[in-house]
């Protein structure tokens, strides 16, 4: 029963004389975001859109007491010296920061049991975060895997930059039969190449060979990141659908499988909850944010999340709020 979750159902497609269909330019894919996502987005989230990114730019977000990782070049000395508590300054970010998407794109992201693909999803997200980092005044770079790192493209600014990032992603084909992908890979060749701190946004659905949990702390350590794991329903509960024959797109591995046998799918949830169980405690002990897209979701609603994590977070790594005096202030 190992690694059932990699196993990927590939029905045969039915004949047909109808033309190939043509898949949508990026123009248009990113013209419906921005009127389906980024518009909704816009009058959900009011301004937090400034959460997604920050670091220390030159606009003073808050102050809140010293703790013990803090940078000691961030303490305020004339509030440390009025309020007799050490004090930080948290700043909230400009163009010194940029955000980067290492987007992994190995055969596995082609699954999808229904109407969206893994791969559309992370596209789509890739690009709805993009635009709207660009439109505050941020610069977006992305390192696409496929059966290697074979393309980066470097940090700009502007709506017609994130064109080119979206064609980018959407114009590769599947890789076809390339071997387990090895996201280890992408994370060093990420903290490798990308030297300035920035924000990382790791794209993938953590389908890959052992190792990358480390790698992906490494990366943490320098650089803020966040896990965007990205799944289809069927990976996690498996229906009874009869005598079916699964493959591993990525080895060519068949297999075929009673799922009628109530047993093997008792077996497969088991299996799929424990690797749930296993991502979780390596995005933990890494120390990066997680965001999960599901095929079936809101990719708005996903953004949403995300945002107010961010938020959440900011507010534990200032001590859960205001300081005592000032709460009684």
């Amino acid at each position: 029963m190992k690694n059932w979750w990699r196993k990927k159902a590939e029905p045969q497609a039915p004949a047909s004389t109808s033309p190939v269909a043509v898949r949508p330019s990026a123009e248009n894919v990113l013209k419906r975001l921005e009127w389906t996502v980024i518009r909704r987005l816009d009058g959900l989230l009011q301004g937090d859109y400034r959460t997604l990114l920050r670091g220390a730019g030159l606009d003073l977000a808050d102050l809140r007491e010293y703790q013990h990782h803090d940078d000691v070049r961030h303490i305020d000395w004339n509030v440390t010296a009025r309020l007799q508590v050490p004090h930080v300054r948290e700043f909230t970010e400009d163009r010194e920061m940029a955000a980067w998407f290492l987007v992994d794109l190995s055969p596995s992201v082609d699954f999808g049991s229904g109407e969206f693909a893994k791969r559309s999803i992370s596209s789509e997200f890739t690009a709805v975060l993009a635009r709207i980092l660009t439109r505050h005044g941020n610069r977006v770079g992305a390192m696409l895997y496929g059966a290697g790192v074979d393309e980066v493209i470097p940090t700009r600014g502007g709506r017609r930059h994130v064109l080119h990032l979206l064609d980018a992603v959407q114009k590769r084909q599947a890789a076809g039969e390339t071997g387990t992908t090895k996201l280890r890979d992408l994370l060093e060749a990420g903290a490798a190449m990308i030297k300035r701190r920035s924000t990382i946004f790791v794209v993938s659905d953590f389908i890959s060979e052992p190792g990358w949990e480390r790698a992906l702390a490494l990366l943490a350590q320098r650089h803020e990141v966040v896990a965007v794991r990205v799944v289809d329903p069927l990976e996690l509960d498996l229906p009874d659908l009869g005598l079916i024959t699964m493959r591993d797109v990525e080895t060519g591995e068949q297999l075929l499988v009673d799922t009628h046998d109530a047993g093997f799918r008792k077996r497969f949830s088991r299996i799929a909850a424990q690797r749930e169980a296993e991502l979780r405690d390596a995005f933990v002990k890494a120390g990066v944010d997680a965001l999960e897209l599901a095929t079936d979701g809101d990719l708005a609603d996903a953004v949403i999340r995300f945002v107010e994590l961010r938020k959440r977070r900011a507010r534990l790594a200032a001590g859960g709020g205001l300081p005592a005096h000032l709460r009684a202030a």
